[in-house]
């Protein structure tokens, strides 16, 4: 099978596998991708639908193959994992996803040893470090998809309640990519100005209460892939243009700085283990983790989000050395 560069593989054709192929193919970032999963012939339908629309892309290369054909790919990312069943419980879940990740990642490793891997598979933070255990690779090319959704979110709603466009807002959701993420209030920018700066010259200034509508913004991000998922039964448009910005900051050599999972040794204190902090993205994966500045409260609840994580790990460390 011919080869183009650069070749983007997934691992996992369902619906966060295919929009974010779909959102890839329209942006031109790759000139072929490769699609594998269980089902070869959901994903070859999927396959002919998209390559009807390659004469209005940029020219891309499309396939539904196997393990043996994602050969030479230059980012392997891995949307595949098991939805949660009724009843089952989060740590369930997540042993669940380890184990097919110890299916997943040799058969990687066997014929793409050279890729950069993107891990969007949930729990993220806690897949991103199987992957890295598993794989052996140098943990700078091993990346979670982390919170750069969940800042995506952050800032648009931040800009709605502003009144202002989404990219003169700057901001982060840091931690873990669940539960115990949290805004970064002390560093948020809304046209250079920082939030308390800011707050006294918006539009809603005379109207809302500050910190009940700051925490309701937060609550909103946090909780608005349960409701998406209420609603409609997944959340995909989102995290494959999330997924699409992290690609092109790793193949075009961007130097750009995202809120990716990448392992943590130090900062804080915080030993061994995957969570979203900034982090410098360019071809050869993670440069840098920045050791942003937060303030005291920030700190604590970064420490809570690595102890959380932590314990997790501690669960499934027997799944990976078996």
């Amino acid at each position: 099978m011919e080869e183009l560069h650069p070749k983007v593989a997934i691992i996992g054709g369902g619906n966060v596998g295919i929009r974010y192929a779909y959102a890839l193919m329209i942006r031109g970032l790759a000139r072929q991708i490769t699609i594998v999963d269980i089902d070869r012939q959901k994903v070859e339908g999927e396959i002919m639908d998209l390559s009807h629309g390659t004469p209005y892309t940029s020219p891309v290369k499309l396939d539904a193959g196997s393990y043996e054909d994602i050969k030479g790919a230059d980012l392997v990312v891995i949307t595949a994992g098991k939805n949660r069943s009724p009843g089952e419980s989060r740590l369930d879940l997540t042993k669940a996803n380890v184990y097919l990740y110890k299916e997943i990642i040799p058969q990687i490793m066997n014929y793409a040893p050279k890729a950069l891997f993107l891990v969007v598979t949930n729990p993220v933070d806690i897949l991103a470090y199987a992957a890295f255990k598993l794989s052996k690779k140098p943990a700078s090319e091993v990346i979670g998809a982390g919170t750069v959704l969940d800042t995506a979110r952050f800032r648009n709603l931040l800009a709605v309640h502003c009144k202002v466009d989404p990219r003169n807002v700057h901001g982060y959701i840091l931690g873990e990519h669940g539960e115990t993420e949290f805004p970064v209030w002390s560093r948020v920018l809304v046209g250079g100005n920082l939030i308390e700066e800011y707050c006294p010259i918006c539009e809603n200034c005379k109207i809302c209460n500050h910190e009940e509508e700051l925490n309701k913004i937060f609550l909103e991000v946090r909780d608005s892939g349960a409701k998406i998922i209420k609603r409609k039964g997944e959340t995909s448009y989102g995290i494959g243009l999330a997924l699409v910005r992290i690609t092109a900051a790793l193949l075009n050599d961007e130097n750009s700085i995202l809120p990716v999972s990448g392992l943590v040794n130090g900062f804080l204190d915080i030993e061994n283990v995957y969570l979203s902090l900034p982090a410098i993205l360019t071809k050869k994966g993670i440069k840098k983790v920045l050791e942003i500045k937060l303030n005291d409260q920030e700190q604590q609840l970064l420490k809570n989000s690595a102890a959380t994580l932590k314990a997790m790990i501690k669960e499934i460390d027997p799944i990976l050395n078996t």
